[in-house]
């Protein structure tokens, strides 16, 4: 995600605009082939929201899980559904994380990985999160990143 330039500054390589909207598009078809109305959002490698579009027929609260499964993916570099393996079998993690504003730990969300760096990330809320979970892998090898 970054390169060093120094001791006091850094160099950090994200998503363009124009990537994110590749990923939205490639989302959206993906999602279309699965008859699925989805919400979908992409971030930067800082987590900010770079590009969203809701489906015709996606429900109103996947606007939120949406971006927030971007969200949890970016700011912790992991897919949502790999903090959920991560927490399970730890209680005091498990009841004190999920208080975390934002956090999402069922799958939807992924990391976008560029030449090794996570450079974004995207989150799908539309279904079942093995369905966005679906949705979301599909796009991202569309746009040729890895899962």
């Amino acid at each position: 995600m970054t390169v060093a330039t120094g001791s006091r500054t850094r160099q950090v390589v994200t998503l363009s605009q124009e990537g994110a909207d590749e990923l939205v598009r490639a989302v959206i078809a993906a999602a279309r082939t699965s008859a699925l109305p989805v919400s979908v959002a992409v971030h930067d490698a800082a987590a900010n929201l770079l590009a969203f579009v809701r489906m015709d027929g996606a429900p109103e609260l996947t606007i939120g899980i949406a971006q927030n499964k971007a969200y949890s993916s970016a700011a912790f570099g992991a897919a949502t559904h790999q903090l959920h393996e991560l927490i399970k079998e730890d209680e005091p993690l498990r009841l004190g994380i999920v208080h975390t504003p934002r956090l999402v730990t069922f799958g939807g969300g992924y990391p976008v990985v560029a030449d090794g760096r996570i450079v974004g990330a995207v989150g799908v809320s539309g279904g079942h999160y093995t369905q966005d979970t679906a949705v979301a892998e599909e796009a991202l090898k569309a746009c040729g990143y890895s899962v």
